[in-house]
């Protein structure tokens, strides 16, 4: 038993090492070198339906976006196989309370439809986020030795004082509302991803196949043992 627990232990230990992240709070990812990350959700849009004086305006609105950023910026695509699982028996229980048969027989045709449809082959589920950095020192003011130590170094996390982190992250507010301004100049929608929503996002993309059967509970219901 003694052993089993110290292997589930390794594991543990060896998994967080090289995983950046040292805490995410205030709908903030702290990274264990002191920087920080803000990941915004950007809905798309269809540009081949655009004419042709759209579709010049949007490039052009974009190329004028990139030309005004003063800061490396990281855009992540992320394709998941949608889960209709959810929405399947809300269909049912809708058939269920139904009470008009006509509508009643027309939703559990439907309901086969969808299943009929999403059994020919997966459907992918597209989100586009944009990820905006905040780094008080530049990596480039790091030495070799400096960063190979960092690598290196056991999984430990590295909070930063409250008032420095509050400091850090106004100056990332400020570059979040800038690229707010000019991604929605593009005419997309844009939404920071709260505290809840970046510890999903990362659960989900870390640990894909578990997800499916362990849904994440919410971090205000989580009890932290002392």
């Amino acid at each position: 038993m003694p052993e089993k627990s110290l292997a589930k232990n390794k594991i543990g230990v060896s998994t967080q090492q090289y995983l950046n992240i040292a805490e995410i709070k205030d709908n903030t990812v702290v990274m264990k070198d002191g920087t920080l990350r803000a990941v915004l959700l950007v809905s798309s849009i269809n540009f081949a339906l655009k004419s042709e004086d759209e579709q010049n305006a949007v490039i052009n609105s974009y190329v004028s976006f990139l030309n005004n950023l003063s800061f490396a910026l990281q855009i992540v695509i992320q394709s998941r196989e949608l889960d209709i699982d959810n929405y399947l028996e809300y269909l049912k229980e809708k058939e269920k309370e139904q009470m008009n048969k006509l509508l009643k027989v027309q939703t559990g045709d439907y309901i086969e439809y969808i299943k009929e449809l999403t059994s020919l082959g997966k459907i992918m589920n597209k989100r586009f986020y944009v990820i905006v950095p905040y780094d008080p020192i530049s990596d480039k003011h790091k030495g070799f030795f400096s960063l190979i130590s960092e690598a290196l170094k056991p999984a430990t996390i590295i909070k930063l004082k409250e008032k420095t982190f509050r400091r850090y992250q106004e100056m990332l507010d400020r570059r979040i509302d800038s690229i707010v301004g000019g991604l929605e100049s593009l005419g997309v929608a844009v939404a920071r991803l709260d505290t809840q929503s970046l510890i999903e996002l990362y659960y989900k993309s870390y640990n894909p196949e578990t997800s499916k059967n362990q849904v994440l509970a919410e971090i205000d219901k989580i009890r932290v043992e002392k």
